[in-house]
């Protein structure tokens, strides 16, 4: 399949990436920087040079791929508005190609709320900051596209690559000696995916999702973020001292978006694994985090 990918040089689009090439699909992906155009050409990727805030710039050399996945954002004041003009754009653009691509979007957890069960079928509720997200019902029932939408859990590695993901913040603190922060509490608990199993979800959603499905990719439903703060700290040999940190102190230090380090969340993904027989191999993050220590995610 010939792919574009928006995002790929970011932490779940390298993996992505990386996925989509192994097994044998043509991606060319768009990059701002030139380290970003270096990183995706090292590993085998088609380099289109553009930015995702001027999509008209760089909309007449990408011609009309057989799918398209969608995985940037700014996460900055302007993020809203530049994702729409750029859904504009590329819906624009697409409209009356012969053959309809697929397009696959990432929406998140963040967009449900505060849920002890979120499904495939649970209602949104986001947090004002990702309100816009929910324009994936626009992209749904375009003409245009074939559009299926992913919604990834909190994702995280355990440091291949120097990437913690969503898990940098406790790592930081742990080799700064602790104590550990978590937000809005210790038992607020997060629902995870490992990116290498979130990058197998979106190959698959590729080559066999159904058009108009939302997929959550969810290796552990919900794990409460003590547990994770306190076996980071061992990890890396702090104490396990934690400090809870407002709700109010992570908006002012990040934006309003990171309320969403505060959502007590428990998700799953029935129609995922049934329907795409997708299988994380990462279920058990506390077990991971008990392991020796490589050298890698000691890097």
């Amino acid at each position: 399949m010939d792919i574009f990918v928006l995002g790929g040089s970011g932490f779940i689009g390298s993996a992505v990436v990386r996925e989509l090439l192994a097994h044998g699909h043509a991606v060319t992906a768009l990059a701002r920087s030139e380290s970003s155009a270096g990183a995706l050409a090292k590993a085998g990727c088609n380099v289109l040079h553009g930015d995702i805030r001027t999509p008209r710039d760089w909309l007449d050399k990408l011609g009309a791929p057989e799918a398209i996945v969608h995985m940037a954002d700014t996460f900055d004041d302007d993020m809203a508005a530049v994702d729409r003009h750029l859904m504009d754009s590329l819906l624009d653009h697409l409209n009356g190609q012969v053959a309809r691509s697929r397009f696959l979007y990432t929406g998140g957890c963040w967009l449900y709320g505060e849920n002890d069960v979120i499904t495939e079928e649970s209602a949104f509720d986001p947090l004002s900051d990702f309100a816009w997200m929910t324009q994936r019902d626009r992209l749904l029932a375009s003409a245009s596209v074939e559009a299926i939408v992913v919604h990834p859990a909190m994702v995280y590695d355990l440091g291949s690559g120097g990437d913690f993901g969503v898990l940098s913040m406790f790592v930081r603190d742990a080799r700064a000696g602790g104590p550990v922060q978590v937000v809005g509490g210790e038992s607020v608990r997060w629902p995870l995916v490992h990116r290498d199993d979130l990058a197998v979800l979106y190959r698959l959603a590729l080559e066999r999702g159904r058009a108009g499905a939302d997929y959550h990719g969810v290796g552990e439903a919900g794990v409460p973020v003590g547990a994770i703060a306190r076996a980071i700290a061992a990890r890396f040999g702090a104490p396990p001292t934690l400090e809870v940190k407002s709700v109010e102190a992570i908006t002012a230090e990040l934006g309003s978006w990171a309320r969403g380090y505060a959502l007590d969340q428990c998700m799953v993904g029935v129609r995922t694994r049934e329907e795409l027989g997708w299988l994380p191999k990462h279920t058990d993050i506390l077990r991971a985090l008990n392991e020796p220590l490589s050298s890698a995610a000691g890097a």
